[in-house]
């Protein structure tokens, strides 16, 4: 990059919810917006967690200037940890966000090693190339930023995941008066989140969880169980409240859960009088109208203390006849089949569950703007030029659509995929190059990332099975010792089977008569050629093949 040069683009967030991770290059200097991950689908077998990948960052390593986060999800900081072990940079967040990121740093052991500096709707940073300032939103999660870049060529501006409420939870409402004043001075460019964009209205403010949930709870008559994100403070606080409200005590459960309230507590974010923590085997002492269960689960995750306790695997807690268990969240989409296995094994224990839309249980609201946030928003800030990001490209495409209603002119509106820049030329804006984007995958908690070739290695397993054939030959002459053994798992039951695998010990002596020395290697190419066609052609099957050749 040369003087006066200002560049925007993705590596993780575009077209997609998740990983998300956006860059501006000014002049000389490079900053990183969020560095989030997201979980990986079950043809990803055994990947944990997709984050961006870095490879042009890495590259560009000498010019970082700092990682900036927006707030605290696991979509904006489930990356840190695995990008930090090769990009070490200085983080810059909000005050409940360190916390949650050190969270993260103290389990990947990178704590001591990182640089962490706390910033708040009122820090300015200075650099050689740009002024960066903040101001404040209202999410799902407290302590949200945007961020404003003051840059020659003029500013631009990150929204992060937004919405307007205007009754907030935690008294701490968007500042619109902040924003209008950037409107004024001029918006270059606004990089806003599209989430919600093919909603219509305003998003509901998330007081009405609360008057739901004290509803729910005074009518409740054993125990209640409530599923949320553990994340959502806010909600948190209100079913708080209501525990308060009903002279109940309240158990947590599950690592996510114990840990971010501990975090909020600490900071000051999250208010519980301490008689009103249990244990669970506190619990145990309590008449069942005196417990409320705050858990984690509420996507579905198999392993988590909703899914537990649906099993009755949860140790000294079990759901029981009449108790009640409310989601307050709704499924993310492709968590729904893993959400209804488990209302349906809460039925089954004869529980009262109050799930379903939004909507029709009050018991959630969603963090993200509706259409009239976002046209809000774009009020607010009167860019010049709109790229829209956090949503797919339907999503996209309907932001779209609802700037051009507000006067932001189509030709200035950049849908993007990861990887395409948008130049600023004398505060015109082109999209003409690329930079390169893509996905890692992590695979367990440390950095062993998954190749393709693993991946597709595991998949061929997972479908077909694999077949080891062990080969014992005379080293003087090179001849078998022995009939091979094959071993079939996954591909044949090898008693119903046994014709088969005697074709196939037949064609492993085929194929190694040509060869006149011990060629362990060639005989082992040999093998899986001659086997792998045989067994294509009987079974339509392609099974991993794995030879495995002995000289004695």
């Amino acid at each position: 990059m040369t003087e006066n040069t200002l560049a925007i683009y993705a590596l993780g967030g575009m077209n997609e919810i998740g990983k998300n991770m956006y860059v501006i290059e000014c002049e000389e200097d490079i900053f990183i917006i969020d560095c989030g991950a997201k979980f990986a689908n079950n043809n990803l077998l055994g990947v944990d967690l997709i984050v961006p990948d870095i490879t042009y960052l890495q590259q560009q390593h000498a010019r970082i200037r700092a990682l900036i986060v927006t707030h605290g999800h696991e979509d904006h900081i489930g990356g840190i940890p695995y990008v930090l072990q090769r990009l070490n940079v200085p983080i810059y967040a909000s005050r409940f966000t360190l916390g949650l990121i050190e969270l993260k740093l103290k389990e990947h052991k990178l704590l001591r090693d990182t640089q962490l500096i706390e910033i708040d709707e009122n820090a300015s940073l200075q650099f050689s190339s740009a002024t960066i300032s903040f101001f404040n939103i209202n999410h799902s999660i407290p302590d949200c930023l945007g961020i404003v870049f003051q840059t020659a060529q003029g500013n631009i501006v990150h929204t992060g995941d937004f919405k307007f409420d205007f009754t907030p939870v935690n008294d701490k409402a968007s500042d619109i008066h902040k924003m209008a004043a950037i409107g004024e001075r001029g918006v270059l460019a606004l990089i806003s989140e599209s989430t919600n964009a093919e909603r219509p209205g305003m998003t509901p403010s998330e007081q009405l969880v609360g008057e739901n949930l004290k509803d729910a709870f005074t009518k409740a008559t054993n125990k209640i169980f409530v599923t949320t994100f553990a994340s959502n403070v806010n909600r948190i606080q209100q079913i708080v409240e209501a525990t308060i409200d009903t002279n109940r005590r309240l158990v947590l459960l599950g690592r996510s859960m114990v840990n971010v309230v501990s975090v909020a507590i600490e900071r000051g974010y999250l208010r519980i009088p301490h008689r009103l923590l249990v244990d669970v085997r506190e619990a145990q002492h309590l008449a069942p109208e005196q417990i409320v269960v705050l858990c984690t689960g509420s996507q579905g995750e198999p392993l988590a203390a909703l899914a537990r306790l649906a099993n009755g695997r949860q140790r000294d807690l079990q759901v029981h006849q009449n108790d009640t268990v409310i989601f307050a969240t709704s499924p993310i989409p492709g968590n729904e089949k893993n959400v209804s296995k488990i209302i349906d094994d809460l039925f089954y224990l004869g529980a009262n569950v109050i799930y379903g839309s939004a909507s029709t249980t009050g018991m959630h609201v969603s963090g993200h703007g509706y259409q009239e946030d976002l046209k809000l928003m774009l009020t607010l800030m009167k860019p010049k030029y709109l790229i829209p990001i956090h949503g797919e490209y339907r999503m996209l495409y309907k932001h779209r659509q609802l700037a051009q209603s507000v006067g932001v002119e189509a030709e200035n509106i950049f849908i993007l995929k990861n990887g395409e820049v948008v130049d600023f030329i004398q505060s015109t804006a082109q999209q003409t190059r690329l930079v390169h984007a893509g996905e890692t995958y992590v695979d367990g908690v440390g950095t062993g990332e998954v190749e393709n070739i693993v991946l597709r290695d595991r998949q061929q397993l997972a479908e077909d099975g694999m077949l080891v054939i062990v080969l014992t030959l005379d080293q003087e002459n090179g001849q078998p010792l022995a009939a091979p053994d094959t071993i079939s798992r996954g591909f044949v039951y090898a008693k119903n089977a046994e014709g088969l695998l005697l074709e196939i010990n037949d064609l492993v002596l085929a194929s190694i008569q040509p060869f006149k020395d011990i060629n362990i290697r060639g005989m082992q190419h040999a093998i899986k050629k001659s086997v792998g066609q045989y067994l294509f052609t009987v079974t339509r099957k392609k099974p991993m093949i794995l030879p495995i050749i002995i000289a004695v």
